[in-house]
């Protein structure tokens, strides 16, 4: 697949997903890499081509519909019929990307009253506000890239968007307007693991080792498995595929579930679905997604979250790649005890190519970006922002004392 995702056009590239659906492994995207690095420096004169009117004409081209089978297929992960039922206005912004021409068909084949925002198809995406570094980025995270949809928040009853490959979403309520994608996924997760009945008992919630601990806290109390993974949503293809999780997220706003059956949906995430299921959360209980969101934490807590980032040549990204237990000082952060410190994922024991530190109420990350040249920092608490403060602060300390034996 060639996009920019939620990237400005200019960062534009490819996507490989192999046979069983979900992103390549790293091994994979490297081998990708290094062949089209090869080609590029030998002028390309190995990479054969055809008109693309002969190509259509090859034996090797088939056509194939992708579009009416997947819309076909919606009403068994969501309920398309409850939507339709209760009548609700919903709005969406395809964001000029994959889905545009799939949100009419979905509209008419369920009856639903939704309209669609903005159809507008320009490579350029010069219809797109800016965003908050002044860059085109069709980011349905981003209250900068959303705020035409915000603004039209109260024209709807829920409103949703989709980046340009559809595969990360954004919700929009009116109640509390673009929700952070931390806050939507743990609405999805309490959700659905009660109104999926026909889920096995033993499916589990997936997250990466950045999505909010708020996740940790719904699993514990549905009393189920929780599933914790390095970044990137190609670690829940397995589970996804043999039905042992019914969820699965990613703080960037990715996530994917199981068929009302506990089946196999895809492997990968899908910006569609959970823009959808946020409507279906709002016609049966009643409650937006915005709402839900406030009576969750009335019980589990309320987090409060943080990301910094910062340019990193290549041997400080090793560095922080490669940090290790022994370089956290100390046994409390924040002023509470550490209860872990991470370098490979609970789940599947596969590194995180970082370190995570956590305790009671509270964690940090750092890690660098596998697509930028920049490190992160993530940080979360539980105990309000003056809490979170501390964290970062801690964590930035431990960051720079590993980038001081950098050599560059």
């Amino acid at each position: 697949m060639l996009t920019p995702s939620h990237n400005p056009p200019h960062d534009g590239g490819f996507k490989y997903n192999p046979p069983q659906g979900g992103g390549a492994a790293t091994a994979v995207t490297q081998w990708i890499e290094t062949k089209a690095n090869e080609l590029l420096a030998n002028g390309l004169r190995m990479v054969q081509r055809m008109p693309p009117e002969q190509a259509r004409r090859a034996p090797t081209t088939q056509l194939h519909d992708y579009l009416n089978p997947y819309v076909a297929d919606l009403g068994n992960v969501v309920d398309m019929d409850l939507i339709r039922d209760s009548g609700l206005h919903l709005g969406v912004d395809p964001m000029g990307g994959a889905g545009v021409h799939y949100w009419g068909p979905i509209a008419a084949r369920y009856k639903l009253n939704l309209t669609v925002i903005n159809p507008a198809v320009d490579p350029t995406f010069r219809f797109m506000p800016v965003d908050w570094d002044g860059q085109i980025r069709m980011d349905p995270s981003s209250a900068y890239a959303m705020q035409g949809l915000i603004a039209q928040k109260d024209a709807f009853d829920i409103a949703f968007a989709c980046d340009t490959d559809h595969d990360r979403h954004g919700i929009v309520t009116r109640s509390h307007g673009l929700l952070p994608p931390n806050h939507y996924l743990a609405v999805c997760a309490d959700y659905l693991f009660q109104h999926r009945p026909d889920w096995g008992g033993a499916a589990a919630v997936g997250k990466s080792v950045v999505t909010s601990q708020l996740l940790d806290r719904v699993a514990a109390r549905l009393g189920r498995p929780l599933y914790e993974t390095p970044v990137g949503f190609k670690w829940f293809a397995a589970g996804l595929l043999d039905g042992s999780l019914g969820f699965a997220a990613e703080e960037s706003a990715g996530a994917s579930f199981a068929r009302g059956n506990g089946q196999v949906w895809t492997t990968d995430k899908d910006g569609f679905i959970p823009a959808l299921l946020a409507a279906e959360i709002t016609a049966r209980t009643g409650h937006d997604p915005g709402q839900r969101y406030q009576t969750l934490t009335r019980t589990l807590g309320e987090p409060v979250t943080d990301r910094v980032e910062a340019p990193a040549t290549p041997a400080q990204q090793h560095l922080l790649a490669t940090l290790t237990a022994g370089q956290v000082a100390g046994t409390e952060l924040a002023g509470e005890k550490i209860t872990a410190i991470l370098t490979q994922a609970p789940g599947n024991h596969a590194p995180i190519g970082g370190l995570k530190v956590t305790t009671q109420n509270g964690w940090f990350a750092a890690r660098p970006s596998g697509t930028e040249a920049i490190y992160k920092i993530y940080g979360e608490s539980f105990l309000g922002q003056e809490h979170l403060d501390k964290i970062m602060t801690q964590a930035q300390e431990m960051v720079d004392a590993a980038l001081a034996k950098s050599p560059s």
